[in-house]
């Protein structure tokens, strides 16, 4: 209770106008004789005092880390095959909505999608680019680097267009109507690789909307993860074929994935193609998920270089052109500016991990988390009836 006595406080302030309070020290509360500094204002002729983030605000993080870190590692699983006859038809987009995510990685073809890119994984644990195939390249690889080889003579004959957006160059879509008017053909290309191509006769109806969607979406202008994971689908249908085996898997990612990979620097350079649900700092790149992988599998027991090494310039420098994961890390260096720590912190933290495995498998479980269950990535995912959508 108050003294009866006392005036009140207000009375009491008013009767000291030029009392100052004196000010107190945060830690302990004991006075201190260190004046309060006067608040900046714009008509003083210091400039403001500098305040920099060590970090962006985390907007985009992953939300549910401890569960990423709990879940189980994806595991290698064959991929089913296919058995004639077949009944191609038309893929369509089915999820919408979280339940629908449930529901695809129950199924059987979401269990094993998974499997398929861990197995792809794991054929190149400490593989270098350059390394000779454990198998010469199939037929069906061939074309498929045949058809990576064409598209890319595409870009040389459609230059970009004069225009003043940082963003989407008009030419993307000139690019994507060429690649649409010749994907049959190219399809068909790979498909006449079979032991009976009579059998995957209008194949090409079913595999041409995931080609299509494997390279960015023409009317935004833009490319992310979900049109990646599209490539992925592509390469998974034809796996189901029987276009491509195990044995192909070295191959399927040394040779194609990093062709692919090449093709796609070159369009997100040539027509500034905009990411397409990028999470900003807080994403490992603005477009692409899977060269972390691999690369990081290509790393696995390497006998000097560790997670962090990717701060070391020669190291980027001298084996970027043998190592995924360190050609985009110089990649991501080269077009984002600043500290690392600041643009790329997701990066810089897995500098941190042990060793390469450890590394290989948390982006698996990330994968999964961050793409493969993410309903505004999966939303665009096709099914048909080589990835059926089980009810």
């Amino acid at each position: 209770m108050s003294n009866p006595g006392s005036p009140p406080a207000s009375a009491s302030a008013s009767a000291h106008p030029d009392h100052e309070h004196t000010p107190l020290c945060r830690s302990c509360g004991a006075p201190t004789t260190a004046p309060t500094p006067a608040p900046w204002s714009g008509t003083s002729d210091s400039s403001p005092p500098a305040y920099r983030p060590i970090r962006l605000p985390a907007i985009n993080a992953p939300t549910n880390t401890a569960a990423i870190v709990l879940s189980p590692v994806p595991q290698p699983l064959p991929v089913p095959p296919a058995a004639p006859p077949h009944a191609f038809q038309a893929p369509a987009k089915r999820i919408a909505s979280p339940d629908d995510i449930v529901r695809f990685h129950a199924s059987l073809h979401g269990r094993h999608f998974l499997g398929f890119v861990a197995a792809l994984s794991a054929s190149v644990h400490g593989r270098k680019l350059s390394d000779p195939l454990p198998s010469p390249p199939s037929p069906a690889v061939s074309a498929l680097l045949d058809l990576i080889s064409a598209l890319g003579a595409l870009v040389e004959s459609t230059p970009p267009l004069p225009h003043t957006s940082r963003y989407g160059n008009p030419a993307f879509r000139l690019w994507h109507e060429k690649l649409a008017d010749s994907a049959g053909g190219l399809i068909a290309r790979i498909t006449s690789t079979a032991t009976s191509p009579a059998d995957l006769a209008g194949a090409d109806v079913e595999l041409a909307p995931y080609l299509l969607d494997s390279f960015g979406n023409a009317t935004r202008i833009d490319y992310g993860t979900g049109h990646e994971t599209n490539f992925a689908a592509f390469l998974y249908c034809l796996a189901r074929l029987g276009l491509i085996t195990e044995s192909d898997y070295p191959a399927i990612v040394l040779r194609v994935f990093a062709s692919y990979l090449n093709l796609m620097r070159t369009l997100q350079d040539t027509y500034q193609l905009e990411p397409a649900g990028s999470h900003g700092v807080w994403g490992l790149d603005d477009f692409h998920f899977l060269p972390f992988i691999f690369g990081a599998a290509q790393l696995i027991d390497h006998k000097y270089m560790k997670p962090k090494s990717i701060h070391n310039p020669d190291i980027l420098e001298n084996f970027s052109s043998e190592y995924m994961y360190l050609a985009c890390v110089s990649y991501v260096k080269k077009i984002k500016k600043g500290p690392f720590a600041e643009h790329s912190p997701m990066l810089d933290d897995i500098s941190g991990v042990p060793n390469w495995k450890k590394v290989n498998s948390g982006l698996l479980k990330m994968y999964k988390a961050e793409v493969l269950e993410k309903v505004p990535i999966m939303q665009h995912f096709l099914f048909g009836s080589l990835i059926k959508w089980e009810d």
